[in-house]
């Protein structure tokens, strides 16, 4: 099986040069200012096209990066945005291609999580995500020995228990760095979404960053997934909250105790820092490393 791009040149550049090109101006853009832990277990990223987030979610490849110069696995937590199954659902074999090239999936780590009965195979349903693929890239350019072990997680407390899953695989090999990444956006606010319970303008756009969002990454930052999906439930502050817990609760149940939020923005900032001018929707962006 070969998963091919379906958001390459919309979500992020079409051809090899344009995209190691916008990759390198992520990571120039993506300034680490504050004390890294000694290890890096995993990581939350968000997944809008790269103009919006792609220099937020570099800031986490980054420092992956300056703690391990290798990693053999990234796991993947995706949002499910279209998926409509319960069970998180594993590409378990063949590769992904991006403009950057190929990375092979860790079929033996798949066939883990499968025989675990965390997960089910279901390589179809990630035919129209594109939460994990717009990640693949930094992962190519930066760790191009790694493996890929993309899962669709939707929110419901069996990712929780994927989490904990993947995390005890992980302990169990002392051979090989493997990472856990979580990939969502946060609050979506404004007419488009359908989404404004505090109105419109400067004061509920501030609302949506500063609190909703920060209600969110708090549970994040606390290594509270149970609590983090029900926010998300409650409030609407994160399109991929089963990702976020599975990947709180693999970082968890692998001794972490805190994360360290590296970055929080949203794309009504960044359309006024990169264009000018700001927009009457937000979607926060968060980097989060355990």
């Amino acid at each position: 099986m070969q998963r091919k791009p379906i958001v390459a040149g919309q979500f992020y550049p079409g051809t090899p040069s344009e995209c190691l090109d916008e990759i390198k101006q992520c990571l120039e853009e993506a300034i680490l200012n504050m004390p890294l832990p000694e290890t890096i277990v995993a990581g939350i990223v968000p997944h809008a096209g790269w103009t919006f987030s792609g220099s937020t979610a570099a800031i986490v490849f980054n420092a992956i990066k300056k703690r391990h110069t290798k990693v053999d696995t990234f796991v993947i937590f995706g949002a499910a945005h279209g998926y409509l199954g319960q069970p998180p659902a594993v590409y378990d074999k063949g590769s992904w291609l991006t403009p950057m090239g190929e990375i092979h999936i860790d079929e033996e780590l798949a066939k883990a999580v499968l025989e675990s009965g965390a997960a089910v195979s279901d390589p179809q349903a990630h035919d129209s995500e594109h939460s994990m693929e717009v990640q693949v890239p930094f992962i190519q350019h930066l760790f191009p020995e790694a493996r890929l072990l993309p899962i669709l997680t939707p929110p419901s407390d069996l990712a929780v228990h994927l989490g904990e899953i993947i995390a005890s695989l992980i302990a169990s090999d002392d051979e090989r760095k493997i990472v856990c990444l979580g990939s969502t956006d946060l609050t979506h606010y404004g007419p488009r979404y359908g989404f404004a319970p505090m109105g419109s303008g400067k004061d509920a756009l501030k609302w949506a960053t500063e609190v909703n969002d920060r209600m969110f990454l708090d549970y994040a930052l606390k290594m509270q997934p149970k609590e983090l999906l029900n926010s998300a439930a409650e409030n609407l502050n994160a399109c991929g909250p089963g990702a976020a817990a599975a990947t709180v609760a693999s970082a968890k149940a692998l001794g972490k105790t805190k994360g360290v939020l590296l970055a929080h923005t949203n794309s009504s900032e960044i359309m006024l820092h990169k264009m000018g001018s700001s927009s009457r929707e937000s979607v926060g962006y968060a980097a989060v490393i355990f």
